[in-house]
C-alpha cells in the first residue's frame, strides 16, 4: 500500500525523521586528496554505510535510502564502473547475513535489468531473505533516476487503468519504486555539491534539504546528528503559515 503524498495530506512530524535519504558523494575526491585510486574511496564509502546504518538503528530511524549508482553514472570511465559493480557484489555477499541478523530489511530499487544476471539474483535473494525484518528498511538506489521512476510508474499506471483519461497522484503513487516507504523527511548530500541530481524527484517534494562539505567516507554518526539537529531547526509548514503551525501546537 502506498503512503500518502505530502502534497495531498499533512504527514506526521515525529521528533526523529522517519526516513532519511542520502546522496553519498565525494568518495573519489576523498581518495584523490590522499593520493589513492578512486576505488579506494568507494571501498571506504562502504565502511561509512555500515556506520550510518548502525547509527540509524540506534536513533530509531525507520527508513534509510542511499543513492549508490545513478542512471547517469554509466557515463563514468568503464574501469570505474566495473570496479563499482564488483564492489556491489562483494558488499552484498558480506553484509546481507549481518543485516538479517540485526533485523534490517534490504531493498534495491532502480532499473536492474542492465546489471549482470548474477548480481540481479544476489539482489533478489537478499530481498527475499530480509523481507520480514522491521528494525530498519535500507534501500539502495542502483541504476536509479528520479525521472526514470516517474516514467516507469506512469507506464504501469496507464496499463493498470485502461481507457482512463484523467489520472491523479493517488493512482500513480502505488507504482513508484518506493511506494512502500513514507516520503523522506530529511535529504542529505555529502561532498559539497548542492543539488538533488535526479534522485527521488517525486518523493523529495517536501523533504528538508541538508548539504555538507564532508566527503561520504568521513560521514559518521556525529555528522548524522548534525544533520538531524539542522532538521529540528526547520519549521515544516507543508503550505501552511507559521501562525497556523503555532495554533496547531497550542491545540495539541
Amino acid at each position: 500500500m502506498a503512503h500518502a503524498s505530502s502534497t495531498l495530506v499533512l504527514p506526521e512530524l515525529p521528533e526523529v525523521p522517519r526516513h532519511v535519504a542520502v546522496i553519498m558523494d565525494g568518495n573519489g575526491r576523498w581518495a584523490t586528496k590522499r593520493f589513492l585510486p578512486r576505488v579506494a574511496g568507494h571501498v571506504k564509502g562502504v565502511e561509512a554505510v555500515r556506520g550510518i546504518v548502525r547509527a540509524c538503528v540506534e536513533r530509531k530511524i525507520g527508513y534509510l535510502t542511499l543513492f549508490a549508482f545513478s542512471s547517469e553514472n554509466w557515463r563514468r570511465p568503464a574501469e570505474e564502473v566495473s570496479l563499482l559493480m564488483r564492489l556491489f557484489v562483494t558488499a552484498l555477499g558480506r553484509e546481507v547475513n549481518k543485516m538479517h541478523a540485526n533485523g534490517i530489511c534490504l531493498k534495491v530499487v532502480g532499473d536492474l535489468a542492465r546489471f549482470d544476471p548474477k548480481l540481479q539474483e544476489m539482489i533478489a535473494e537478499a530481498e527475499r531473505k530480509t523481507a520480514g525484518n522491521t528494525v530498519l528498511v535500507v534501500t539502495i538506489c542502483a541504476n536509479y533516476g528520479g525521472r526514470w521512476d516517474i516514467m516507469q510508474a506512469t507506464g504501469k499506471m496507464v496499463a493498470a487503468n485502461p481507457g482512463l483519461t484523467h489520472f491523479t497522484e493517488d493512482l500513480l503513487a502505488p507504482h513508484l519504486s518506493m511506494a512502500y516507504a513514507p516520503e523522506p523527511d530529511l535529504f542529505i548530500r555529502t561532498g559539497g555539491e548542492e543539488r538533488v541530481s535526479n534522485f527521488l524527484l517525486w518523493q523529495l517534494a517536501y523533504a528538508e534539504l541538508y548539504f555538507t562539505d564532508t566527503f561520504w567516507p568521513d560521514f559518521d554518526a556525529v555528522a548524522l546528528d548534525l544533520a538531524i539537529a539542522s532538521y529540528h531547526q526547520r519549521e515544516r509548514r507543508f503550505g501552511r503559515t507559521s501562525a497556523q503551525i503555532e495554533e496547531q501546537k497550542k491545540a495539541s
